[in-house]
């Protein structure tokens, strides 16, 4: 099984007259980046939510926000009456005296400080726990998201790697091919600057091996087939682990390339192309994985 990085999740309730609502989404990163939104009302309880989403959404660039919609008639602020009275009563005064028009002196008075109290609200207990059950329902939706994008990255990711061996077979039926022509070449080209007669024939076989022996690509035939079945098996694990498939990619590249580079044959060299380029699709899609 393995999860996308990619997903969005979404909880709504009622707490008394306030309708709470959270929107979580995530998109890929190599480590956690977590963005918390909340009303200020909340701000003393951020840690808390913050723990809570490093442990159930493990990595990814995550951004919660939380948006409260109050239906009631209710209000956080008052005004201070007395001190509006007293401001309009000093501008009245003033005015007079200035024998200027009074104008729209309440506007004024309005205007200057502390006119508005704003007055503080607590956060609940039982809030709170509905909060945290908002966000637990919203981390959920968005596992069942990555579930389902996951699934769609298994069925690409498995596609790769078929092609990747459909290739790999092609560089197998081309091996005997590949070593006769080495061989043949190498011998042509030592005929061509030695005559026959100075030839030493144990020596060229000594050369011969030796050459054909750097050239040998059974290590590299092996290893690759079995990081592939390896990547394969990694997929099906029970958890996510989208770095091990990008070690293994890794893997699976390097030897790729070293065939490249001992290839000197057009179809195995075409087959190395073909090889490469979904190998590039693998290492584009497994950075979207967690």
């Amino acid at each position: 099984m393995i999860l996308s990085m990619t997903g969005f999740g979404k909880a709504t309730g009622q707490y008394g007259n306030k309708k709470l609502i959270i929107e979580i989404k995530s998109l890929n990163s190599k480590q956690t980046d977590l963005t918390v939104r909340m009303p200020n009302i909340y701000k003393e309880k951020e840690m808390e939510m913050r723990n809570l989403l490093y442990t159930k959404l493990e990595r990814g660039k995550i951004e919660f926000n939380l948006f409260v919609e109050n239906n009631g008639a209710e209000t956080a602020y008052s005004l201070n009456t007395s001190l509006i009275k007293s401001y309009f009563e000093s501008l009245e005064k003033i005015s007079g005296e200035l024998n200027h028009s009074n104008g729209n002196l309440l506007e004024l008075a309005m205007r200057l400080p502390d006119v508005v109290r704003t007055e503080r609200e607590e956060v609940e207990d039982e809030e709170w726990k509905n909060i945290q059950k908002l966000a637990l329902e919203a981390c959920k939706k968005l596992t069942d998201f990555r579930a389902q994008e996951g699934d769609k990255l298994k069925i690409e990711f498995e596609s790769y790697i078929k092609h990747i061996l459909e290739n790999f077979a092609i560089v197998e039926a081309n091996e005997k091919h590949r070593i006769d022509g080495v061989r043949a070449r190498l011998e042509k080209h030592l005929a061509d600057v030695v005559k026959e007669e100075n030839l030493d024939k144990g020596r060229l076989e000594q050369e011969l091996i030796y050459y054909l022996e750097k050239l040998d690509i059974t290590e590299e035939r092996v290893r690759l087939k079995a990081h592939c079945d390896y990547f394969i098996e990694t997929l099906n694990h029970k958890q996510s682990q989208g770095k091990k498939l990008g070690f293994i990619t890794q893997e699976i590249g390097r030897e790729i390339n070293t065939i490249g580079s001992k290839a000197y044959h057009a179809d195995i060299q075409r087959a190395v192309v073909q090889m490469k380029d979904e190998l590039e699709k693998i290492k584009e899609q497994v950075l979207n994985v967690l």
